[in-house]
């Protein structure tokens, strides 16, 4: 019987670390796991416990670490950003003027909807921005004041 409680409340925290993405019920999801491995061979309660202590405090120490240092964005770690992290912070061209409720802009080629971040701020067409972060498939724009002068896709 004292398996299937560990297995059961092993799988809740498993569970519940869906919910949380924290990795913090992970590692004792798997000191419960473990300890009902333990509790199937016969073991006593005193054991049980300190096996579900001893591999949670380990995991804690040892592996959340690891885990956490390979879920860090590509920003932190030095490498190359790609995808939503490659966009952000990027400059884009207005090719439909952007203001806080409407817009379009070009981002490396590509055609994304736009917002003005800042809702005083109003961007016409030919206009350099900075994407400031996404929002969905809405990129949210500033002034980008790097570049204020016409590029040759704008000069007519």
């Amino acid at each position: 019987m004292e398996p299937l409680l560990w297995i059961i409340l092993g799988v809740g925290l498993l569970v519940a670390e869906i919910f949380t993405t924290t990795l913090f019920l992970l590692m004792f999801g798997i000191a419960a796991l473990a300890t009902a491995g333990v509790a199937a061979i016969g073991a006593p309660v005193a054991v049980q416990v300190l096996v579900f202590a001893v591999v949670s405090a380990l995991s804690v120490v040892a592996v959340r670490p690891v885990i956490r240092r390979h879920r860090r964005s590509a920003l932190e770690s030095g490498e190359t950003p790609f995808g939503v992290e490659a966009i952000e912070g990027s400059e884009a061209l207005v090719l439909e003027q952007v203001d806080t409720n409407h817009g379009v802009v070009r981002i490396d080629g590509e055609i994304w909807t736009a917002r003005s971040y800042d809702v005083t701020q109003v961007f016409q067409p030919g206009e350099r921005v900075r994407v400031i972060e996404l929002k969905g498939v809405t990129a949210m724009v500033w002034r980008d004041d790097s570049s204020t002068e016409a590029t040759p896709e704008t000069k007519r």
